[in-house]
């Protein structure tokens, strides 16, 4: 038993290293970041979504890339169908996309790019800029990325929000986390020189750096953490844009939300197996980005044994003292629960979404954020290694900074 307690302690202590270390670089969020200045348009984009099933949705992108206040020859919009099974491609071809064919079997979004870079690399872009089908764009988001790349960037994320926050209480708070994410990860690491998290959509890249890397080439469902690991290992910063901005539609179910979010904890769990040697493998100027990616790359395992070492303690705790443990238990759990209503209200407001319509959000955005835990925990032990596609309804977006 003695034995057990001392690898509990062990596990505790080894945890409690990636609480210091991101709360130490989260202060950072209290600097005032630097603004990439404005500039005028010099920068060649090429626009890139792949669809799946995506005929609802396709248009409203394409649109907002056209009517981009960006010049015309200086933008070009083009879409991946693959594995479709409805009218994508033609709805994406009437809205003025430019069609990428991908040729012998697609198995997820990372095969797609694999084919649609070998393709827009030759063609003399000096930027590509990454997309899901559901997104809309602020329309001067290509302008501020423009800005960050003439200042030097060579990898730029922008700031996503949620295009339905009052759909729905789940589709608000995947619009609240992201706006944590981005006051605790991406904007404390725009001000100290690390790199912000590249999510599946709404980041670019400069044509040097593929060619760099050799093109495209992820092979895991997480193919965003997949590139984001090659460019630490390459010394490549990825620079936090906020002022360019797209618009994601979130899912408004949650049953369908734990899906996916378990599908984002698995492909990182993924890329962490099979990209830790390689990020290590190669000498780089930029040490600290790759020991940054490293603590992202696991910490799903730390969360995971973490949410295991809570329900040994809960569990131990109940054996041994009965039912006087349970008061506590409960303090616990309600003090966590005003703490994230607290948080969820300071979120809506900071990301923009006022408070109006956001009620429900705000009292279930605690759950939302717990929910990550066993998640964690499930991905630990069962693998997700098949993509399946999230049906969107092609809301219509008001463009709001």
């Amino acid at each position: 038993m003695e034995s057990l307690d001392t690898i509990f302690l062990l596990l505790s202590l080894f945890l409690k290293i990636f609480t210091v270390y991101f709360g130490a670089v989260a202060l950072f969020t209290l600097r005032r970041r630097k603004r990439f200045p404005h500039a005028a348009p010099k920068m060649r984009f090429a626009v890139i979504a792949a669809a799946r099933n995506e005929e609802a949705v396709i248009g409203n992108l394409v649109y907002s890339v056209l009517n981009q206040d960006y010049p015309a020859h200086l933008r070009d919009v083009y879409v991946i169908p693959n594995n479709c099974t409805d009218f994508t491609e033609a709805a994406a071809a009437a809205a003025g996309a430019g069609i990428i064919h991908c040729f012998g079997q697609v198995a997820g979004k990372g095969d797609a790019l694999h084919q649609a870079f070998a393709q827009l690399l030759p063609k003399g872009y000096d930027a590509f800029v990454i997309f899901d089908a559901d997104n809309t764009l602020a329309p001067d988001y290509l302008a501020r990325m423009n800005d960050a790349f003439v200042s030097g960037a060579m990898v730029c994320k922008s700031r996503t929000k949620a295009a339905n926050p009052t759909a729905g209480s789940v589709a608000g708070c995947y619009g609240l986390y992201n706006t944590c994410f981005d006051l605790i990860w991406n904007r404390p690491r725009a001000a100290c020189g690390l790199s912000a998290k590249l999510i599946g959509t709404g980041f670019a890249v400069r044509r040097e750096v593929l060619e760099e890397l050799g093109g495209w080439n992820t092979s895991t469902i997480a193919e965003d953490a997949e590139f984001a690991a090659q460019c630490a290992g390459a010394g490549y910063r990825v620079d936090w844009v906020p002022d360019a901005v797209n618009f994601d539609e979130e899912p408004t179910d949650f049953l369908l939300s734990l899906r996916q979010r378990k599908r984002w904890c698995s492909g990182v769990m993924q890329v962490a197996k099979r990209c830790m040697v390689p990020l290590w493998s190669r000498e780089t100027m930029q040490p600290m980005l790759r020991w940054d990616m490293t603590m992202f790359l696991t910490a799903p395992f730390a969360q995971a044994v973490s949410a295991l070492l809570m329900v040994c303690a809960l569990v131990s705790s109940l054996l041994t003292g009965g039912i006087a443990g349970l008061p506590i238990l409960l303090c616990g759990i309600c003090l966590y629960i005003l703490f994230g209503m607290v948080l969820g209200t300071a979120l809506a407001v900071l990301g923009g979404y006022g408070l109006r319509n956001m009620a429900k959000t705000i009292l279930i955005f605690p759950i939302f954020m717990a929910s990550w835990m066993p998640l964690q925990v499930i991905s630990l032990f069962r693998d997700t290694k098949n993509w399946k596609a999230v049906a969107h309804q092609g809301r219509a977006v008001s463009v709001m900074r």
